[in-house]
């Protein structure tokens, strides 16, 4: 079975994927960063006992991973997927990972929450993914006692998921809206409405790529139905002035948006070396083009699945001895050539 982002298309919405994340802590411990390690063994095997037979509530193949007894590069890869955060990475406690095999719905066991589920899905999907949440988070629950308060919700180890414990988010693709001069002030419009918008591999203007995660700022005082409308009102209000902008350009400037698009998928194509930004960069480029119909290709191409595995650790892990940094470059753009298919002419 493939990877979710093996089918990420490039379509003109320009809506990257979708993630439900939700924040629950079982109320016969206290949160993680109290417990002593015993503790912390003690509440994960009886977690993974409870969860064993994980797969039957969806039809999935779930793998389980110990995380602090895995190699650091395979959990800085698992990030860089955007499966783990950094505190799961640096987690030293006993914690453990349950994760499907097309890596679209995983739990953390043990991290900064006693659980964290994920779910991911390519495109528009955050009310189908909360659908898969809520099974989940009725499954889970009936296994582990929630620690819940009548007037606050769910209870977690950071304020600011208290309520309903649920992150709502969109990620999408802005290169042409990101350059505006209004880009910071059309942030700012946004963070008013409740929604917090960052650039996915940097700050804005500094964002190779050009990626953009759509997230809700508050968990409580909003219900779950309300902060879905409010992430995905955002995220298409964003793409649509994208989309505005882009067709202006298109029409005022048409060919130097076919030389960007072509350049980029030359440079892809044939480049002996590629730093990472530079990849990302480049297939940010070549994703726009696809997306306005200047570059068609043979085959089907996930881009972002490109830039996901062209990633530090994830080319490292998939190497069989560590790499310098001019390997890395080397490694990076043979693995761009192997996956980038043709395009018509």
């Amino acid at each position: 079975m493939g990877r979710w982002y093996d089918s990420v298309d490039n379509k003109s919405s320009n809506i990257v994927y979708s993630r439900i994340r939700l924040a629950r802590n079982w109320d016969e411990y206290t949160f993680p960063s109290r417990m002593t390690r015993e503790q912390c063994g003690e509440m994960l095997e009886r977690m993974k006992d409870g969860l064993k037979d994980l797969g039957s509530l969806d039809g999935k193949e779930y793998r389980y991973g110990q995380l602090d007894e895995m190699q650091d590069l395979e959990k800085l890869a698992l990030r860089e997927r955007r499966i783990l955060n950094l505190s799961a990475v640096n987690k030293k406690e006993p914690a453990g990972l349950f994760l499907s095999e097309d890596e679209g719905s995983s739990l953390v066991l043990g991290g900064d929450d006693h659980i964290r589920m994920q779910f991911l899905a390519s495109g528009l999907k955050l009310d189908e993914l909360w659908h898969q949440a809520d099974v989940m988070d009725d499954y889970v629950n009936e296994r582990f006692s929630y620690a819940f308060d009548e007037k606050y919700g769910y209870l977690t180890s950071f304020p600011t998921n208290v309520g309903t414990g649920m992150k709502a988010s969109v990620i999408v693709h802005l290169p042409t809206l990101s350059i505006s001069k209004k880009f910071q002030d059309l942030l700012g419009d946004m963070g008013r409405f409740g929604a917090a918008v960052r650039g996915v591999y940097g700050r804005p203007g500094e964002n190779p790529g050009d990626l953009y995660e759509v997230t809700n700022q508050k968990t409580l005082g909003l219900s779950e139905k309300e902060i879905l409308e409010l992430v995905e009102n955002v995220a298409v209000q964003l793409t649509d002035q994208e989309n505005q902008v882009r067709k202006l350009s298109l029409e005022k400037h048409r060919l130097m948006r076919e030389d960007e698009a072509y350049k980029s998928y030359g440079v892809l194509r044939y480049a002996r070396r590629m730093a990472e930004k530079d990849g990302l960069t480049f297939l940010s480029h070549l994703m726009a083009g696809m997306a306005d119909g200047i570059v068609r290709m043979k085959e089907p191409c996930s881009v972002y699945g490109l830039m996901l595995e062209i990633r530090n650790a994830n080319l490292q892990k998939n190497s069989s001895r560590p790499l310098d940094k001019e390997e890395l470059e080397v490694a990076r753009a043979a693995y761009i050539r192997s996956h980038l298919p043709q395009i018509e002419v």
